[in-house]
């Protein structure tokens, strides 16, 4: 029996199929095996998941009623993919500055120091502690290293460099809040062995998997509230979604955060679309010092799930935020919108709005207390 077809259509047909599963085989070697995709809660990390307040009918569910697409918004984004003009990806090199530990060697003089690493990345310096907010340091915003939203920048700071820090926090587990090379490399790192990983409900599976010994994960439902030294940090509600994989979507918690220091206070607003709860927060937590607010990735095909950046300045009012510096816009095309169109706007609604605003480059640290006022360094991009 003849070991491969004797027709001509025969053998390219399997050429094809050969050239299709080796397809396969480097896309699932390019996500780890698929480590990339984490782990679902299992034990009693999913026991504690059912008994949630937050948690009903096999998934987790938000404040409000929420749909992830508006009606008929496939044809629409389809549309958009293949047929929008929008500039969104930057047309010349970010003005990044660029970051060594020398950069963290002392302490900020007001007690309460922020560093944007680009997208919703942050080093927060607070009261004597070192948080890092939504660590991704990955090249594409995807479970492959191959295929996916790549980065516009190189990451400010590279890992190596990171200061000591006491806690690392995560929103949820989407690919471009929680980056697997990035807590591999945290749990193996002797520098980082003191950090605590503190995350919404189940994410802790995720980080496991990883290498993050148990012991240092610690996971919050919505209002519960832990302490790293004087830090208290809690995890508050945010409208949003989660899952890395195809089947596993709101497994596992996504979350907003509070943190309080004996001086200062700062919040996190994760992903999320808007809902009234942004002024129970404010009234139980706030008034913070430094609000860190998404005012990328919106689409009116999407809007309960993300804000535009004129709904970020009322969220920053309703939580009773003192200064805003906007996240999650400036490093991944996430979105049908130019790339620095969030910066253009939610500068005007600052303005309008009497916000008290500041736009950092990536890598580039402020304090509030000593804050410069806003420079459009994103007009220079767009004008090279």
């Amino acid at each position: 029996m003849p070991l491969l077809p004797k027709s001509r259509l025969g053998r390219v047909l399997l050429a094809i199929l050969a050239a299709v599963l080796a397809i396969v085989v480097v896309l699932i070697a390019s996500t780890g095996w698929l480590d990339a995709l984490g782990a679902a809660p299992s034990g009693e990390r999913l026991a504690r998941i059912q008994r949630s307040p937050n948690y009903r009918d096999g998934a987790f569910r938000n404040p409000d009623a929420t749909r992830l697409g508006a009606p008929g918004s496939s044809r629409k984004m389809l549309r958009q993919w293949l047929r929008g003009h929008e500039q969104r990806v930057p047309p010349g090199p970010m003005p990044i500055v660029r970051l060594t530990k020398a950069a963290f060697a002392q302490p900020p003089a007001s007690g309460l120091r922020a560093t944007w690493l680009g997208h919703s990345t942050v080093l927060v310096e607070i009261d004597g502690a070192r948080i890092l907010f939504d660590p991704v340091w990955a090249r594409r915003a995807s479970p492959s290293s191959l295929i996916g939203p790549k980065r516009f920048h190189e990451p400010p700071l590279a890992l190596d460099d990171l200061p000591p820090l006491d806690a690392i926090v995560a929103s949820h587990d989407h690919y471009d809040h929680l980056d697997r090379g990035v807590v591999r490399a945290l749990a193996r790192s002797t520098a980082q062995s003191r950090a605590r990983f503190v995350v919404p409900l189940g994410v802790g599976a995720h980080l496991e998997r990883w290498g993050v010994a148990a012991d240092r994960i610690t996971e919050l439902d919505w209002s519960e509230s832990t302490t790293v030294g004087p830090i208290k940090f809690t995890a508050t509600p945010a409208r949003h979604f989660s899952g890395r994989g195809l089947n596993d979507r709101n497994h596992t918690l996504w979350a907003s955060w509070s943190v309080a220091g004996p001086t200062h206070r700062i919040f996190h607003s994760g992903d999320t679309g808007p809902f009234p709860g942004f002024a129970d927060i404010g009234a139980a937590h706030g008034p913070f010092d430094l609000t860190f607010i998404k005012i990328g990735a919106y689409g009116d095909t999407w809007p309960d799930i993300h804000l535009t950046p004129e709904q970020a300045v009322d969220a920053y009012a309703k939580v009773r935020g003192k200064m805003l510096l906007p996240i999650h816009w400036g490093t991944f095309n996430l979105a049908f919108h130019a790339w620095d169109e969030p910066a253009e706007r939610v500068v005007v609604a600052a303005a309008a709005a009497g916000a008290r605003l500041v736009m950092p480059k990536p890598g580039e640290s402020v304090e509030p207390a000593t804050a410069p006022p806003v420079k459009p360094w994103w007009r220079a991009v767009r004008g090279k």
